[in-house]
This record gives C-alpha cells, structure tokens and sequence, in this order.
C-alpha cells in the first residue's frame, strides 16, 4: 500500500512533465500563449547586461571566467534577434506572448550565434533576465520554473537541434515556463 501511495505522490509531482511527453509522442505539443510581457527588453540594456555579465564571470576567483571575445557581438545579429522579438504584421505583435518572445529569445541566441564567445551563457541569462522582469520566472508557490539543470539541458538540447525542429524547441520551451 505504501508503495503505491508514493508512486501515486512522485507522479503527481511530475504530471506535467508526463503530459508535455504525451503531447510530444502525439506530434500535438501546442505553443503556450498565456502571459502579456508588460517589460520591453531593448538592445542597448542587453549590451549592458552582456558586459556587466562578463565583468562577473572574469571577477570569478576560480578563474574559469570569460575570454577578450565573450559578448563581442557579429554585425546586426543581435539587434536583429532583440528586434525580431516584438516584430508586428497588421498592427499585431507576431510573438504576443511572455513565453513566445522567451522562447524565441533563447532560441535565437544561442542557434543563430550572435556573439563570437559567450553564445548560450548570454542566452541563457538575457532568458532568466527577461522572464524575471516580467515577474514570469517563479510559479505562484515561489519555485523557480526553470532549474539551473533544467537551463543548461534546454540550451544544449537547442544548440544540438536540427533547425527544422524550431517550432518543436519554441513549443517545448512555452510548455516548460508556463
């Protein structure tokens, strides 16, 4: 009886896990569309971020920081990701969503490699930044929605995709911070 109490107890806890892994078995993993962004991420306080981001990492007493290279960004790549964000067709926002300017964040940060160094640490954190600053970053008991290992396997998982499988990455990625 016991056994079964706790087996009942672990998949409670992982049911929406279970169930994003059903939808992705039935080639049905919708896109998650429920937060407004009310915070506007700008190109210039990224590169701000980026910097002050580099000066952390160089500072780390283990030495293991950051190159010259890191954050120094290729020719419009950037601005053209931050931009893409809140693109608009007929006077509608294409990525009206807290979760779909995340997820397109994170994508194209680290798969289109704006930067020579630093591609999917700068993506990972301006992702972690963004939801934050919408106040989207913590579920309503107080846990963070995205573990620092849940972070790390989501933007390697996006590095090693195939580019025909963004909408599969941009729709896992709205599933998991909902």
């Amino acid at each position: 009886m016991m056994a079964k109490i706790k087996i009942l107890d672990l998949l409670f806890s992982y049911k929406k896990a279970l169930s994003i892994l059903k939808q992705y078995d039935d080639g049905n993993l919708r896109r998650q569309k429920k937060g407004k962004a009310k915070f506007v991420l700008k190109t210039e306080d990224c590169r701000q971020i980026v910097k002050e981001l580099k000066k952390k990492l160089a500072d780390r007493k283990d030495k293991k920081g950051v190159g010259s290279l890191f954050g120094q960004e290729y020719a419009g790549k950037f601005e053209g990701i931050i931009g893409g964000l809140y693109q608009t067709c007929a006077g509608k926002q294409l990525y009206a969503s807290i979760e779909e300017k995340a997820a397109h964040l994170l994508y194209f940060a680290v798969k289109d490699h704006p930067f020579v160094d630093g591609n999917k640490r700068i993506a990972a954190f301006l992702f972690v930044y963004f939801l934050s600053r919408n106040n989207y970053s913590r579920k309503t008991s107080g846990e963070i929605k995205i573990s620092e290992n849940a972070l790390v396997a989501l933007v390697l998982l996006i590095a090693i995709s195939n580019p025909k499988e963004k909408e599969v990455m941009i729709n896992l990625i709205t599933n998991l911070i909902n």
